[in-house]
């Protein structure tokens, strides 16, 4: 199992323009050969920056549909919402065209908006072009936590793809807050995988998640998964 090699660039402002570049330039291709793309993009701090240059980047927007690889689960009113974040940095001028879909729904339960969200991407043709993963400094993407009982099935590579519903940690555990997750056969099943990391310390994770178990660790789930995924990194924060 190899993993991939860490491109490095010298400053944030070289990494957030490579990382841009790839995804956008993977959408105009599904757009090109489909006529359509999937974009999905993480929440958090690290992709903002990211997201403002493919917003400015000349594609047809209109052609895409822009959603998201979790989700707290909270209204875009909360301002722990990944929608509304994507939403202030993506989704902007050209970029606005974009049809977004959403994970979260103002469902009875969490379980039953993962269910809403799965038909609703099912619908978008199962299937993401490009993805931006960011890392948490425990190792989790997209919402696979460490611990998480949902963990084992979100990281089963032989099921389809899908959106679950994740609980909140218990005894201090990781996360807070019920959250929206895809599960790992959308990674497998995209055309491009970029992860963004920042930071000594997070590539330090990488590299220690990595050589993990792939049963429990979700970075060497993708990798053992075959996930086309390119790792970009700067020291910069």
């Amino acid at each position: 199992m190899n993993s991939p090699a860490i491109e490095t660039f010298p400053d944030a402002d070289a990494w957030a323009a490579a990382a841009a570049a790839r995804l956008t330039e993977t959408l105009a291709g599904a757009v090109a050969a489909e006529g359509r793309a999937v974009f999905a993009g993480a929440g958090g701090s690290t992709p903002s920056p990211v997201y403002a240059r493919m917003a400015r980047t000349d594609l047809d927007w209109s052609k895409v549909t822009a959603t998201l690889v979790d989700e707290r689960y909270v209204p875009e009113t909360s301002p722990d919402s990944n929608a509304a974040l994507m939403k202030r940095t993506l989704l902007t001028g050209s970029a606005s065209a974009a049809r977004f879909l959403p994970l979260y729904s103002p469902s009875v339960t969490v379980d039953r908006a993962a269910a809403e969200a799965s038909k609703a991407l099912t619908a978008e043709g199962g299937r993401l072009d490009a993805v931006l993963l960011g890392m948490g400094e425990d190792g989790h993407i997209c919402s696979m936590f460490p611990e998480s009982p949902t963990l084992k099935t979100l990281l089963t590579p032989d099921l389809k793809p899908a959106v679950y519903g994740v609980p909140a940690g218990r005894d201090g555990l990781a996360p807070p807050q019920e959250r929206l997750s895809i599960n790992l056969p959308y990674l497998v099943g995209a055309r491009r995988v970029v992860l963004a990391l920042t930071g000594a310390a997070k590539r330090a994770v990488f590299e220690r998640e990595a050589a993990g178990d792939p049963r429990i660790h979700p970075i060497a789930a993708l990798i053992a998964a075959k996930v086309p995924l390119e790792v970009l990194w700067t020291e910069a924060v």
